[in-house]
């Protein structure tokens, strides 16, 4: 396993600069288990250290390969899925040199619980979230997520520091549970009133606006768009519902 931290300090290295590759070599000495420094929780304080886009692809990267093998097959349709989003947000010759780490991530154990804190610790909420949805995709490219692959989606969120209410949230953009699936997008049910309806559609639409990643990539940027999108068709379809004004 010692490895992973040369893989991954190096291809970020190659992705953007050698500040990348230092911060890819420690979340790569995370994934090898090595570095007791990493054992602990890092300071409230690092929790705002901004993520350049070279770690943001060592974060795809590694959770791609752990979603992927949570039903223990690996479908032409998901890595489909991944290279289409790295493509469009770091171009052809950067994806191919990122899918040819990806391949040994596939048959490696990886950590996820080590590497989800640091996640955790040195990523916005905003991008936590996203992040969240590129992979609930991921699961749902072959239009159907099994119950592996959302018990992994489930351990991820609640690794990186995403509260059950945004989780389910996110969720009911891919799994529709009936009715009441447009208050599920705004992270509430059917009994709330409209002053609670006002208030879960601000907070949604503030925690989801696509300015929140608008550094990240344009397929980042495109997602986002597409939940902030979602959470005001929901909140529009409440209103009419409610005749609300």
């Amino acid at each position: 396993m010692g490895k992973w931290k040369w893989i991954l300090g190096g291809v970020t290295w190659v992705l953007t600069n050698p500040i990348g590759g230092l911060i890819g070599f420690l979340i790569g000495t995370a994934i090898d288990g090595f570095s007791s420094s990493m054992s602990n929780a890092p300071k409230r304080t690092n929790r705002n250290k901004h993520t350049e886009q070279g770690d943001f692809m060592v974060v795809l990267l590694t959770l791609s390969a752990a979603v992927m093998k949570a039903d223990n097959v690996v479908k032409k349709s998901e890595l489909d899925y991944v290279k289409s989003f790295l493509v469009q947000n770091f171009g052809k010759e950067k994806t191919l040199k990122a899918l040819q780490i990806l391949k040994p991530m596939m048959n490696a154990d990886i950590p996820l619980d080590d590497v989800c804190k640091q996640i955790r610790y040195n990523m916005n909420n905003s991008l936590k979230l996203q992040l969240l949805h590129y992979l609930f995709g991921i699961a749902n490219a072959d239009n159907e997520i099994v119950t592996e692959e959302l018990n992994m989606l489930r351990r991820i969120a609640a690794g990186i520091g995403i509260s059950e209410y945004d989780f389910n949230s996110i969720k009911s953009m891919f799994i529709i549970q009936g009715s009441d699936s447009d208050y599920e997008i705004l992270g509430i049910t059917k009994d709330a009133t409209n002053e609670e309806v006002k208030k879960a559609y601000k907070r949604m639409a503030m925690k989801h606006h696509p300015d929140k990643v608008s550094g990240m990539g344009e397929e980042v940027t495109r997602k986002a768009t597409e939940k902030f999108q979602a959470i005001n068709e929901a909140y529009d379809r409440i209103k009419k519902e409610r005749n609300m004004v």
